[in-house]
């Protein structure tokens, strides 16, 4: 028997497991949430808004940046979940090495791509003279510390998948309280430029500790010399899984895109400000369901490896619920007090009357955004990755594109604002569909 196998994902109760993976992680993406939500406080208090409509610019980028991350963390972490059920500890083993290497190459190319291009790339995403200077300073450095970045969250996404989700916590907390300690100085010396060297430095330090957690050879997944050759096999598998949130965070690109422009031609850089103002407090909900799903998705995908399907069925129902519970206090608490949220990120009264309609319509539908996301990481979490990877181009693609360019001819800056909740709405009807057949055929 390998020291460290998370032979408990088959059989203790799964409320229980549910609560011993997820809370560590909705405890670190809450953090990491709350650390962003604070950096936006801190440049659209002290450097103004200007700098938080550059900020809203990067979105696209960091969006894209995810995308090759994602790519990468999720294809492993499920793969090995699937693996360890199986009791294929060798091929485990292989998942680890080839994360390392394929991070490099993808983060790498990604980092230099973008860097040589990146005044037109932020033009094109509705940069104005006053907020271009601001993006670019933010995205060059958080491009310069690419590599790291996507390390750091592949390797978090192991340590959860080989039965560590404290540590992953921890790993998590530390980038934030690092985070925490040095954005007030960074950003009273350098601007927005000091609040993206804080995340590159935060990062980096969490993920030497990382390091050194998976290189216990007693883990059943460890660092080896000589196991970062990639093997085409076990590449496949990671892509082929990860691609579901790459196109998810793609797409997601390519809708802040379209997103920011309609909020340009119909309300100006304000707008764009004020769209920063409401992704960050939508973020902070997503935030705690994107910590459930990632404590559901070594149980789903241990159990659905070991056949388990009872088991499988009822984590599914049970995160499903809980990620619910999240979205609708979030919607009471964005329709009760939205001036109260929006008030923290700036003084500016046409701003904030800007932000505060914004935020109301964005979370119209906001109850059933946990449901559908839950739904989408089921599937990645089990290798339907032809399945995961509908869903999400349902949404992003199918509804939320021809919304953004139709709602407005009717209903102008108000049109922008709804074409994602409304999306939301239909597509979570399409989600509900397809998991039901799929639990059946489960049976």
């Amino acid at each position: 028997m390998h020291a460290g196998i998370p032979t408990e994902l088959g059989t203790e109760k799964i409320s229980k497991l549910l609560k011993q993976y997820a809370i560590p992680s909705i405890i670190a993406m809450s953090c990491s949430s709350l650390y962003n939500l604070v950096d936006s406080i801190y440049i659209g208090q002290f450097v103004g808004g200007y700098a938080l409509a550059g900020l809203a610019l990067t979105f696209p980028l960091m969006n894209l940046g995810t995308a090759f991350s994602s790519l990468i963390a999720v294809g492993a972490s499920a793969n090995i979940g699937i693996f360890l059920g199986k009791k294929d500890y060798g091929n485990a083993q292989k998942v680890l090495g080839n994360v390392i290497t394929l991070n490099f190459i993808i983060g790498l190319l990604y980092m230099v791509g973008v860097l040589v291009f990146i005044d037109p790339i932020l033009e094109f995403f509705g940069a104005s003279e006053h907020t271009l200077p601001y993006a670019r300073e933010y995205m060059q450095i958080i491009l310069y510390g690419n590599i790291i970045s996507h390390t750091y969250f592949a390797l978090n996404a192991v340590l959860r998948a080989t039965g560590l989700p404290k540590k992953a916590m921890n790993a998590s907390i530390l980038t934030v309280i690092i985070n925490a300690l040095l954005d007030p100085f960074f950003i009273y010396q350098w601007g927005i430029k000091g609040a993206a060297i804080a995340t590159v430095i935060s990062q980096a330090i969490s993920l030497m500790w990382v390091i050194f957690i998976l290189s216990n050879r007693n883990h059943v997944v460890h660092f080896q010399k000589g196991g970062y050759k990639l093997v085409p096999a076990i590449v496949k598998r990671i892509l082929s899984v990860g691609m579901s949130p790459f196109f998810m965070n793609a797409t997601a690109c390519l809708i802040v895109i379209a997103f920011n422009q309609g909020l340009k031609e119909n309300g100006g850089d304000l707008a764009i400000a004020a769209y920063g103002i409401s992704h960050k407090l939508t973020f902070l909900f997503i935030m705690v369901v994107m910590g459930l799903n990632q404590g559901m998705q070594p149980i789903a995908s241990y159990n659905f490896g070991a056949g388990l399907y009872d088991r499988l069925r009822e984590v599914v129902t049970y995160t499903a619920m809980c990620a619910i519970a999240v979205t609708s206090t979030g919607f009471i608490i964005a329709e009760l007090f939205p001036k109260t949220l929006v008030m923290m990120f700036t003084t500016d009264e046409t701003l904030i009357d800007e932000a505060i309609r914004g935020v109301r319509i964005s979370f119209m539908f906001y109850p059933i955004v946990g449901f559908q996301m839950v739904t989408s990481n089921f599937f990645r979490s089990i290798g339907y990755a032809g399945t995961a990877i509908f869903l999400s181009l349902t949404r992003q693609l199918i509804f939320v594109l021809p919304f953004i360019f139709i709602l407005p001819r009717f209903f102008g800056l108000d049109g922008i604002w709804a074409s994602m909740p409304l999306a939301d709405l239909t597509s979570c009807i399409i989600s509900a569909s397809i998991m039901i057949y799929h639990l059946k055929k489960l049976k």
